[in-house]
């Protein structure tokens, strides 16, 4: 499968006695867009720190671009393509969008991190942040300090972030949650313009997002794969339903 970029294959973790991930494959596509769902509890988080080496699995073997980097250091995945997005650390806090996005764009250019030349220095990096910084509606908002953005303009700075990185893999964590509802149309609206030749596996709870956003998605239960399929079979299928019935949930959408 020439096109996938992104695989797991029979990828087991286990914590003493407890196996929170239990012979999951999964194959990523070539600009995918790839949703992994299931109920709280269901290993969702347990799988995205396997595939980007925060974990190491217990067995099985994962795949990025036809290389195994089951036992890879995280920062080499990155390294190699493939960033997931994370909450912004402490470090980011004092720091303005630009700032931030000038020191993320000038190492990944290769220019180090001294973030008080990295603006003046070079043109392709202050055009690369005034891309990221209109690209995620954060041009308005680009000289205040990150502790003070709204909630859902800290998530598109996030997305932000990792973009910076020029990945060809993307893994979006859960990017709205505890968004309020009048800052997620942004943020949806966002995602749903994300480059096409960036493949990406999106962990989320909220089904409107899911079902506006994936082309194929995958069901998450007890650390085990349910079901995958493009979103109408799963819409339709009789067992997701049941599971997600079963946690007082329902992979409905409106």
């Amino acid at each position: 499968m020439s096109d996938v970029v992104l695989s797991c294959e029979g990828l087991v973790k286990k914590f003493g006695g407890i196996t929170a991930t239990n012979n999951v494959t999964l194959n990523l596509r070539k600009g995918a867009r790839h949703a992994l769902i299931g109920p709280n509890g269901a290993g969702k988080t347990t799988l995205i720190n396997l595939l980007t080496g925060v974990l190491e699995p217990t067995s099985g073997t994962i795949t990025l671009e036809g290389q195994d980097i089951s036992r890879l250091a995280p920062h080499k995945r990155v390294g190699r393509g493939m960033v997931r997005t994370f909450q912004i650390n402490q470090l980011f806090n004092t720091m303005t969008p630009l700032e931030t996005l000038a020191l993320v764009v000038s190492q990944r250019k290769g220019l180090g991190s001294r973030i008080w030349s990295a603006l003046g220095a070079s043109k392709d990096v202050a055009d690369r942040c005034t891309q990221l910084l209109e690209q995620f509606r954060l041009a308005e908002v680009m000289n205040q300090r990150t502790e003070h953005l709204a909630y859902g303009k800290r998530r598109l700075l996030e997305i932000a972030i990792a973009l910076a990185c020029e990945p060809r893999v993307l893994l979006l964590d859960e990017p709205v949650a505890g968004v309020p509802a009048g800052e997620r149309e942004e943020l949806l609206q966002t995602v749903a313009a994300l480059p096409a030749d960036v493949s990406v596996l999106l962990i989320e709870h909220d089904m409107d997002l899911v079902f506006s956003f994936a082309n194929r998605m995958t069901v998450l239960v007890n650390g085990t794969v349910l079901t995958e399929g493009d979103p109408e079979q799963i819409a339709n299928d009789p067992e997701v339903k049941a599971v997600y019935l079963g946690h007082g949930e329902e992979p409905s959408h409106g």
